[in-house]
């Protein structure tokens, strides 16, 4: 049956779909006491069940007897349409059955090494739970891989354009960065709060790929390059190392706000159209397996982008209350 559900009826009270099972288990067996035995639950809770089904239709559903239940007139009238929830939920619940035999076999997945340790790992755990026959081959590479030729099924990826014939998918959010430290570093030596108080603070810069080219454009543009106290060839090596208390560094919103042990430093910086999105080609979205992934991924992702979204709008205002530096100057 369907759970923590719950209709209006005309009066304007609210009943629990799940009570419907109630209802019925005590109509064919008679008496709460058989119908506790057939749901194998207590007697006081199909007893309780009842009087607040009764309660929320503002009807007598039972006569209660010393020698069981007896369906009233107004009972009599609901049992049939009791009957219909329960085969729609048995049908749900069936179709939902055969929706996750189907979803099987093995779907390649890729994403930047840094979505692939700090973001995904959860939410494939819960993919599994939900489909324990799809297997996940996760490919953690800074390398765009050719969906149109089968190099992956489904793709987390970060882009301006998208390149490539045939890729179906939804976007997830703006690819924001901003400047991040250790919880350690800030209680040691301070957060600083505008770019200009960045150059007194070692910066930890690379990333590899675009990452590393954009990184080396904003440290040059804002001439924080004598800065640098060490340089990571991935996004990963960024991010472990700010959680070492080595220093600062520019790391993306998705990935650092998971990150309880760090602490952002300033708002994030324009994403230069950067976009985040999930995507698969049309030549395999169809397959049970791929669409399971995408439209799971695809929701938990979202989820994840309007929290951190929610944060750092959070921020913002923080920020213009204390009125700071940030313009293009600072």
């Amino acid at each position: 049956m369907l759970r923590g559900r719950s209709a209006k009826v005309q009066n304007g009270a609210m009943f629990d779909w799940n009570d419907a099972r109630y209802f019925l288990a005590v109509a064919e067996g008679g008496s709460t006491l058989a119908a506790g035995r057939a749901l194998r639950v207590s007697q006081t809770t199909v007893a309780r069940r009842i009087a607040a089904l009764e309660e929320a239709l503002g009807l007598a559903v039972f006569d209660k007897r010393r020698a069981g239940y007896a369906l009233t007139p107004a009972g009599r009238m609901l049992l049939a349409d009791a009957r219909a929830v329960q085969a729609s939920a048995l049908a749900l619940a069936d179709t939902a059955a055969a929706q996750r035999r189907d979803a099987a076999g093995t779907v390649r997945l890729t994403a930047e090494e840094s979505f692939a340790v700090s973001v995904l790992p959860q939410m494939l755990r819960d993919l599994h739970d939900l489909y324990p026959d799809i297997v996940i081959e996760l490919d953690a590479t800074e390398e765009v891989r050719d969906l149109e030729a089968g190099a992956a099924d489904v793709a987390v990826r970060v882009a301006k354009n998208l390149d490539g014939a045939g890729l179906v998918g939804r976007r997830i959010g703006a690819d924001l960065w901003t400047v991040y430290c250790s919880r350690a570093y800030a209680d040691a030596h301070g957060v600083p709060r505008n770019r200009r108080a960045l150059a007194g603070h070692p910066l930890i810069s690379g990333g590899g790929g675009h990452v590393g080219e954009y990184y080396a454009t904003w440290l040059r543009e804002n001439g924080l390059e004598r800065a640098v106290a060490m340089q990571h060839g991935t996004v990963t090596g960024l991010l472990f190392a700010v959680r070492s208390g080595l220093g600062l560094a520019a790391l993306p919103c998705m990935v650092a706000e998971l990150e309880p042990d760090l602490v952002r430093c300033l708002p994030p910086g324009p994403s230069g159209s950067r976009e985040i999105w999930l995507l698969t080609h049309e030549r395999v979205r169809q397959a049970p397996r791929v669409r399971a992934v995408m439209d799971f991924l695809g929701e938990r992702l979202r989820q994840h982008a309007r929290a951190v979204e929610a944060a750092l709008g959070a921020q913002r205002c923080e920020d213009a209350a204390r009125r700071l530096d940030l313009g293009p100057e600072s």
